[in-house]
């Protein structure tokens, strides 16, 4: 079929270009406006409106790989749009071009156009937040999925772990798994069958569900779980501790890093470090002593008549394996005469696998199970049985807060979130493997060993707490799993990880400036960079003009897309600037060179991106106008989801993974486009209006890099809805482990654990140059009477820094009081203060006052500050 459409603009475009994929421009005629037409070509001889009709022949205007895509190339600008979506009714309308598309029968204007177009009064997304109230954790609860996901308890620096689920949908019985990481332990003899336990509390199954869990304090890895059972409350508590030795950070031997990665789920070892990982493996799985789970139920009669307690013994779930239970001495016995589980009631041997009991009103007993990783003899089940329930508590509560008390302070006026900070603190140490006290750690994610990328938030997060050495060693991973060629590649075949740990290596630098440790780890340093240039200059080949000529090409996630990903390049980029940064005292000239390196590198990224923007559909907006788009690799043809290409889209739950969680706008992010030009918000606005709800990504949101760009550009109610949103479906809501995705899949996921708490740490406070913002994403609610602000040592680029803010509007004042007194303090401190009500503040001593921004600029900075805003 033949099509022919109008193209205006505001402004004549000096010449032009017609393109055509999977069609022909057949004819060009201007209606508007004076110049020539040549074949596909057009050029205009003066500056006023100008009208341009173009025939398309061949056109094909259904959906998928050969629906026509029609390219305007321009001196200007191009841009490009499906011709089956150009309509009368819906004009393809771009103001910032000063150009419409619609069919060649509409006689309206430009001008006419947008006249209609704003008197719909319509809105983009990001406006509409902005007109919004400021989300909450409440609000957000109620609109978002709830996602209750198990629990994992251990020692920390060890791979044998627990792994706790109570009743589901699929499953009647209370479970644990032990876990060797990210695989199930097996029973001696079933090496092929993952051990698992069941076992239950109270009448079972019923209509309703009256559990609740929570961990202890809010944080600690104890776990608690309640359950009501008409009348008869059942209280639990699970903590791991070790079989015979106090719970203490001497007693505690860890897992060497190769045998710890080696269980992760996706890991990737050279033939040599399989090699030195063979010789180590008896050794680390075979130690003295089993880490051990204490479950211990207190059962209460609140009813007024008597009611019977229920209860059964774990016992594991294994074909071919048939367990006995011998009450005699509250043991449950494998074939082979091992003991799994040493059970008791009320200080004596429970009496048989299940059993039942009257308790009077007000009545109380105590059901205990303690679960060695592993069965043990029966030698060591009595020395079990004998151990002490309420010293082994103590000592574990202890181990567990001496941890936190070596980390920074964060305290906000929501209780919930200062809950999660810390906890997120203990999860990410529960899954750091490595030997004590000194070497190596595998900062694990979950169940996957280490990558470059995933990592990086939980390092970055440590180091900010202050946590250096543990960010030091956890980055010590890829030093020495680093190939002989400088490659790094720890994960399923991702080809990013250079990049992701230069980054992080650099920022590691940019907390402690230890040039002895830069010095230390120098030549595996200055060999990844090589790695990465001569990467780049294998792709330096003419036939790549036009398609990511200079851009490197590699799998950057879970799909096998081998292509030049602008998520891949721009962590090479950012990785060889913080390596540049990390060189400049040690070795000036090398870091000269890296610093142009990085510039060309950057250019050849943003000229990809401009022409991969060019060919790209326009999507609409909320607000009637269009959008450009940009496909997640520069040999792309717009968005995968827009199915431009032939090639199958959906994964991981959603059609937008690749485009939204590792597509062009992590470029702002690696710092290739600056957050406030128009590229950016071209970016920011298609990403949130086709492949975001309630401004989350979908499937994994903690993989799109939204919200940090939402704080650079002082878009303060879209960040907490970002913010709130992918907390409140992807966290559980009791115990606060986060799920990887929005569905079942990869419990205890700690790099969106981590992608959250630089979130918090962001909204706090972060660095722009020589200024230190702080406060730029704190929600209103937080400055209401009486609450408090306070951050105690928290680690910048700065140095430690201190602050605490009290709001005290009953007296019609907001108090700060700030102290940096590192040597190489900020110049400028901004310190944001949004008043409850938006108001604004009267009087302002110890700053310059910005009503607009609600902030108080301290210049320069020196120290300490006070700060006293009078409303």
């Amino acid at each position: 079929m033949n099509k022919t459409i109008a193209i205006e603009w505001k402004q004549a475009p000096r010449k032009g270009e017609i393109r055509v994929r999977n069609g022909v421009p057949k004819k060009l005629k201007i209606r508007k406006g004076k110049g020539e037409s040549t074949g596909a070509a057009f050029t205009s001889s003066h500056k006023g409106p100008f009208r341009l009709e173009v025939c398309i022949g061949n056109a094909l205007d259904g959906p998928g790989k050969e629906s026509t895509l029609v390219t305007i190339q321009s001196a200007n600008h191009s841009f490009s749009f499906f011709l089956r979506d150009v309509s009368r009714e819906w004009p393809i309308f771009l103001p910032d071009d000063g150009v419409v598309v619609t069919e060649a029968s509409d006689l309206r204007s430009w001008n006419q156009i947008e006249q209609t177009i704003r008197q719909q009064s319509g809105r983009t997304i990001l406006q509409q937040l902005e007109s919004e109230p400021e989300e909450s954790f409440e609000n957000a609860a109620l609109h978002t999925r709830n996602l209750p996901c198990p629990t994992w308890l251990g020692l920390s620096r060890d791979i044998r772990l627990f792994e706790v689920g109570f009743r589901e949908t699929q499953n009647p019985l209370d479970w644990i798994r032990p876990l060797l990481h990210a695989h199930g332990a097996s029973l001696p003899g079933h090496k092929e069958a993952p051990l698992r336990y069941v076992h239950v509390c109270g009448r079972g199954y019923g209509v309703t569900s009256s559990l609740t869990r929570r961990l202890e304090e809010g944080i600690l890895p104890i776990l608690q779980a309640s359950l009501a059972d008409e009348g008869v409350s059942y209280h639990q508590t699970y903590f791991v501790t070790l079989e015979t030795r106090p719970l203490t950070a001497k007693n505690v031997r860890g897992t060497h890093f190769l045998v710890a990665d080696r269980h992760g789920s996706g890991h990737m070892l050279t033939p040599e470090q399989e090699a030195e990982c063979q010789t180590l493996l008896e050794e680390e799985l075979n130690q003295p002593e089993e880490p051990v789970l204490y479950v211990r139920t207190e059962v209460v009669n609140d009813g007024k008549v008597p009611r019977h307690a229920f209860f059964k013994c774990p016992e594991p779930q294994i074909l071919g394996e048939t367990p006995t239970f011998e009450g005699r001495h509250g043991f449950g016995v494998l074939g082979d005469g091992s003991v799994y589980a040493v059970c008791q009631l009320d200080g004596r041997p429970a009496p048989q696998k299940e059993f039942s009991f009257l308790l009077k009103p007000g009545g109380r007993a105590v059901f205990e199970f303690r679960l060695p990783h592993q069965p043990i003899s029966r030698a060591r089940a009595k020395r079990l049985a004998s151990q002490s329930y309420l010293l082994r508590l103590g000592e574990c509560r202890r181990f567990w807060k001496k941890k936190l008390d070596r980390a920074a302070k964060i305290h906000v006026p929501e209780k919930r979130l200062n809950e999660m900070v810390q906890a997120a603190q203990l999860h990410f140490d529960l899954v750091a493997f490595g030997r004590e006290p000194q070497g190596t750690l595998a900062q694990a994610i979950g169940v996957y060993c280490p990558i470059g990328s995933e990592s990086a938030p939980i390092i970055q997060a440590n180091d900010s707490l202050g946590l250096h050495d543990l960010a030091r060693r956890s980055l010590q991973y890829f030093l020495d799993k680093q190939h002989d060629d400088g490659f790094m590649q720890n994960f399923n075949n991702y080809m990013l990880e250079n990049g992701a740990a230069l980054w992080c290596l650099g920022e590691h630098y940019r907390y402690t400036r230890d040039d002895r440790w830069v010095r230390s780890i120098l030549p595996k340093l200055l060999k990844s960079c090589e790695y990465l240039l001569a990467w780049r200059e294998r792709n330096k080949r003419q036939d790549l003009r036009g398609k990511g000529y200079g851009l490197i090409e590699g799998k950057c996630a879970d799909p096998e897309d081998p292509f030049r990903a602008f998520m891949l390049n721009g962590y090479a980029c950012l990785g060889l600037s913080r390596a540049s940064e990390m060189l400049k005292k040690t070795k000036p000239s090398e870091s000269a060179r890296l610093a142009r390196q990085v510039a060309a590198w950057k250019q050849d990224i943003r000229r990809a991106l401009a022409e991969a923007m060019g060919r790209s559909p326009v999507i609409p907006l909320a607000d009637g106008t269009w959008c450009p788009t940009c496909p997640p690799w520069a040999e792309g043809i717009g968005p995968s989801c827009l199915f431009a290409e032939e090639e199958a889209c959906f994964s991981h739950g959603t059609f937008t993974a690749r485009d939204s969680l590792i597509g062009p706008l992590y470029l702002v992010f690696q710092e290739v486009l600056e957050p406030d030009e128009p590229a950016a918000r071209i970016l920011l606005n298609s990403h949130v209006e086709l492949m975001h709800a309630r401004n989350s990504a979908f499937s994994q949101p903690y993989y799109s890099p939204h919200p940090f760009l939402h704080l650079r550009r002082g878009e303060v109610k879209a960040f907490l809805k970002a913010f709130y949103n992918m907390v409140a479906a992807i966290a559980d809501r009791e115990t606060y482990s986060f799920s990887e995705h929005l569905y079942h899949v990869s419990p205890h996921k700690t790099h969106e654990e981590g992608w959250f708490l630089m979130q918090v740490r962001s909204m706090l406070y972060l660095e722009e140059g020589d200024t230190l913002r702080l406060l730029a994403g704190i929600p209103r609610a937080w400055m209401e009477e009486g609450k408090r602000i306070e951050l105690r040592n928290v680690a910048s680029y700065f140095g430690p820094i201190s602050l605490r803010v009290e709001s005290k509007l009953e007296q019609g004042k907001i108090e700060a009081w700030i102290e940096c007194k590192s040597h190489r303090q900020p110049k400028t401190v901004e310190l944001r203060i949004p008043h409850p009500r938006a108001a604004k503040a009267v009087r302002v001593v110890g700053g310059t006052y910005h009503a607009e921004g609600e902030t108080v600029r301290i210049k320069p900075f020196r120290d300490t500050a006070k700060v006293t805003l009078t409303f």
